[in-house]
């Protein structure tokens, strides 16, 4: 496995290219990563992950600079995960001049939900994940689907930017207890942490009334938001959406139940397609 810290030295390993899969990644690895390495190498010859902590989809209350950066365990994780490439640049190499150029997502896809509640969060993202699919050029790119919101931005930013990259959502990977495997979980005090797979039952408990026939879905919602405030969480929405574009749904539309809710200081996300 090789480590790039240079654009130009990762397109210089990169200038004999197959076909090539990407995931790009904040760093702090876990399973749920490794998982899309190795569904990366069955659809490429080559594999490439970025470890880079953009500041730019940060809020400025949030915790871009505590983000835990965890390089050598990392790389570990993802030679063992069978990567070929890891590109790791200083902010300086992805941000030579101050960012003036943005891919700006469409209002209903980004004030809505994570957008709503992070301003500016998707517009980061894209932004920085435009940058680096032109680095890297891939055929495909792996994310997970726990960012649901985000795999919905950055497959309407490949369609319409007409780039020409398969986007693959990969299954959420969860603990036993069925809490999804997230970076920001190390950040749970022992309390929160035994009390953090709530959040997944409770979406779990909304998503089986819906196959039972439900369909009053702001009840549900409201029910589901008032169980978890009252064991302590601090809600910041539970929603049930159309999957395509996570608007409110029709008859007969895919569904999946979202949310993110504060535990003790920890905001997780979840969500379960129905």
């Amino acid at each position: 496995m090789q480590i790039h810290s240079t654009i130009q030295s990762l397109r210089q390993a990169l200038s004999s290219r197959t076909r090539v899969a990407f995931a790009p990644t904040m760093g702090n690895l876990h399973e749920g990563h490794a998982s899309l390495m190795r569904e990366g190498a069955k659809h490429a010859d080559t594999v490439v992950a970025s470890i880079f902590v953009n500041r730019t989809q940060f809020g400025p209350n949030e915790d871009f600079d505590t983000y835990p950066r965890t390089l050598e365990a990392d790389c570990a994780r993802l030679q063992a995960a069978g990567v070929d490439h890891v590109f790791a640049p200083a902010e300086s190499e992805l941000y030579p001049t101050p960012q003036s150029y943005f891919v700006t997502p469409s209002a209903a896809h980004d004030g809505i939900l994570e957008g709503a509640t992070r301003p500016g969060h998707f517009r980061g993202a894209a932004t920085v994940v435009c940058k680096l699919f032109n680095i890297v050029q891939p055929d495909v790119a792996l994310f997970g689907k726990k960012d649901y919101q985000q795999l919905m931005v950055l497959r309407n930013m490949v369609s319409e930017l007409c780039l020409p990259i398969e986007i693959i959502g990969c299954e959420i990977v969860r603990a036993e207890d069925g809490l999804a495997l997230s970076s920001r979980n190390g950040y749970l005090s022992a309390a929160a942490r035994a009390e953090a797979p709530r959040l997944q039952r409770e979406l779990a408990a909304l998503a089986a009334a819906v196959r039972g026939g439900e369909r009053d879905f702001a009840r549900l919602e409201k029910a589901a938001s008032a169980h978890l405030a009252a064991a302590g969480w601090q809600p910041d929405y539970i929603a049930i959406r159309r999957r395509s574009d996570l608007q409110a749904p029709d008859a007969g539309d895919a569904l999946v139940v979202l949310a993110a809710a504060k535990i003790g200081t920890t905001r997780l996300i979840d969500n379960i397609e129905i």
